[in-house]
């Protein structure tokens, strides 16, 4: 029993390569969604289009980074659904305050 040759193949001094082609992809998405929103801070007149813009890329940015890093794309389906469903009840609040909030200012600063 001394001389048991194990099953296992590879060499336990061997190391596996780094696969860091998803790190790189990620990278890239993010710095390309975050030059987006620099383009469109930056550049466009202030005003609710722009905020819009910039808020539904902030939101792109923070689901993938959530799938990526919190790998919930490896997830099941019912427990993705779990967790953006509430996100976009979130964000349809988000929205409406924002509208609210604009008829508000509307209404006290324009009498």
């Amino acid at each position: 029993m001394a001389n048991h040759v194990g099953l296992d193949s590879h060499n336990p001094a061997e190391i596996a390569k780094p696969n860091t082609g998803w790190i790189w992809k990620t990278f890239f998405v993010l710095v390309g969604i975050t030059a987006l929103e620099f383009v469109f801070v930056f550049l466009m007149d202030p005003g609710t289009l722009r905020n819009a813009i910039f808020i539904i890329l902030t939101i792109f940015k923070a689901f993938f980074i959530v799938a990526e890093f919190m790998h919930l794309k490896h997830e099941t389906k019912g427990l993705i659904w779990t967790i953006l469903i509430p996100m976009s009840l979130l964000v349809w609040l988000l929205v409406a305050l924002i509208t609210e909030g604009s008829y508000i200012n509307e209404a006290v600063f324009n009498r």
